[in-house]
C-alpha cells in the first residue's frame, strides 16, 4: 500500500475523522460534525522531512511514514518505558532505532515520549500489524473525545 492507499483507508473505514494537512504531514484527527476546533488527532501520514523533524530521512523519493498514537501503556507494552521529551529538533530515542529503515515498527522519533510509534512504507508482513494499532488509536481518539465532550457538558 502506499500513502495515498492509507489515507483512503483511513478516511474510509473511520466515521468522524477529520483529515487536515499541515506541517508537511497529512494528519488523521477524530472530531464527528466538526464540533471541537481540533478534535482528537491519532495518525499521521507524513511524506517529507521538516525542519523539526528529519529523522527518517523521508525526502528520499517514495518514502512515507505512518505514525500511530497509541497513548503511553500500549507503547510501553510494545517498547517498554516512555522517554522523556527532547528539547525540539532532537529525538527522545535517537541513536537507539534506525529511524530511515523501511517496514520497521519504531518509536516515533520526536513523539515517542506521547506514546506514539511509527514505521516507513509498511510492507505486507505489518500492513495488518499497522491496521489494528490504527484501530487501537482511533478507538483512544473516540474515548478522549468523550472524555472532552462531557466536560464540555457539565
Amino acid at each position: 500500500m502506499e500513502a495515498q492507499d492509507w489515507e483512503d483507508y483511513i478516511v474510509s473505514k473511520y466515521e468522524g475523522v477529520v483529515l487536515k494537512n499541515a506541517y508537511r504531514e497529512r494528519s488523521f484527527f477524530y472530531n464527528p460534525g466538526k464540533v471541537l476546533p481540533h478534535g482528537v488527532y491519532f495518525s499521521t501520514i507524513k511524506e517529507s522531512d521538516g525542519p523539526n523533524d528529519a529523522f527518517s530521512n523521508l525526502d528520499r523519493e517514495d518514502v512515507f511514514r505512518i505514525s500511530i498514537g497509541l497513548g503511553k501503556k500500549k507503547y510501553q507494552q510494545i517498547f517498554g518505558g516512555v522517554p522523556k521529551r527532547a528539547a525540539k529538533g532532537e529525538s527522545p530515542v535517537a541513536g537507539l532505532w534506525d529511524f530511515h529503515q523501511l517496514d520497521l515498527l519504531t518509536p516515533h522519533p520526536v513523539y515517542a515520549w506521547m506514546g506514539w510509534v511509527c514505521i516507513l512504507n509498511p510492507g505486507p508482513l505489518h500492513q495488518r500489524v499497522v491496521k489494528t494499532m490504527i484501530e487501537d488509536s482511533f478507538d483512544l481518539a473516540v474515548a478522549k473525545f468523550n472524555a472532552k465532550m462531557q466536560k464540555l457538558n457539565s
